[in-house]
């Protein structure tokens, strides 16, 4: 019988337990920290180290390319089986499609209770420079790494209480002189990676086949007039 797992960012955690029950999936789950999305060499490189210790025919990976971070990954011995998106959210949205009908979607900082709960996300930030360099400098320096955004959009899931982060949210607005919006997700990509079937928009890889950043914008693939 064939052995399939699941390789997911721990940011997806609720979206994908919600799926699994809905769909009555059991696969084995091994979750990456989110945090490693700061930096996609770090990203690639533990991706990496998780597909080759895994004991798996088919694995099935939670990811976008992610910055690069999933571009040069393959498998010696599984399947890998990876929706063809740019990024996390853009599998929360449902499409790459819905993700680009959003006005104002490049000055719009998304975010679900997920990209809440672990170290590294903006609120993490400021809590942890308010401590080492005071309020003022914390402000300042958040102010700066919000500085091409104008809002913070909730994607909701279905997956989580949008009243257990609203008021974090709201401080947050107030904080960095954003406003927030609330627009529905969407978990359809999670459904089919996971139950199948694979159409167009997965990327599949047969052992020993690596990815590249075509496999995930294939516009971008040489054409034979190249």
């Amino acid at each position: 019988m064939m052995k399939t797992v699941i390789l997911a960012c721990q940011t997806m955690k609720d979206e994908l337990e919600l799926v699994m029950r809905e769909s009555g999936i059991e696969y084995p789950v091994v979750y990456l920290e989110s945090g490693l999305h700061n930096s996609p060499e770090m990203l690639r490189g533990k991706v990496q180290e998780c597909i080759d210790t895994l004991a798996a025919d088919i694995i099935l990976m939670l990811f976008g390319c992610c910055g690069n971070g999933l571009v040069g990954i393959k498998s010696a011995k599984a399947t890998l089986v990876i929706p063809r998106i740019d990024d996390c959210i853009t599998m929360l949205l449902g499409s790459t499609e819905t993700r680009r009908s959003i006005p104002g979607e490049t000055s719009t900082y998304f975010l679900t209770k997920g990209w809440l709960d672990p170290e590294g996300n903006i609120m993490w930030s400021y809590t942890e420079w308010v401590e080492r360099y005071g309020e003022q400098k914390a402000l300042r320096l958040v102010k700066k790494m919000l500085n091409h955004y104008t809002r913070f959009m909730i994607i909701d899931t279905g997956a989580y209480n949008l009243e257990d982060i609203l008021p974090k949210i709201k401080d947050s607005c107030e904080k960095f002189a954003m406003r927030y919006d609330i627009m529905p997700g969407s978990l359809r990509l999670i459904h089919l990676l996971l139950t199948g079937p694979w159409s167009s928009e997965f990327i599949v890889l047969k052992p020993g086949q690596q990815t590249c950043l075509s496999h995930f914008y294939p516009t971008l693939a040489p054409t034979a007039a190249d």
